[in-house]
């Protein structure tokens, strides 16, 4: 029978390391559920990314979280400025 070793890279911000691996080892035991697979490990390394910093998808789903608890802090606030002045 012949295998196919597959290889798989990712960087993510240090802060975000381990709740990504803990998904991928949850990914990894769905896979084996339905596929026969064989052997395999996921490894970490600190490294240093050269350039700029990019925002990951969890900071910018965080970020727009922030952003709609403020829009709606400051809507209340309006409400009640409102019904204080027509009361």
């Amino acid at each position: 029978m012949i295998y196919r070793k597959i290889n798989m890279e990712l960087i993510v911000i240090e802060d975000e390391a381990e709740a990504v691996v803990e998904q991928l080892n949850a990914a990894l035991d769905r896979l084996e559920e339905r596929h026969a697979i064989f052997g395999g490990e996921i490894e970490t390394a600190a490294i240093e990314h050269p350039g700029t910093r990019r925002r990951s998808a969890f900071t910018h789903t965080m970020a727009a979280g922030e952003t709609a608890a403020s829009a709606v802090r400051m809507a209340g606030g309006k409400v009640v400025d409102a019904l204080r002045k027509v009361i």
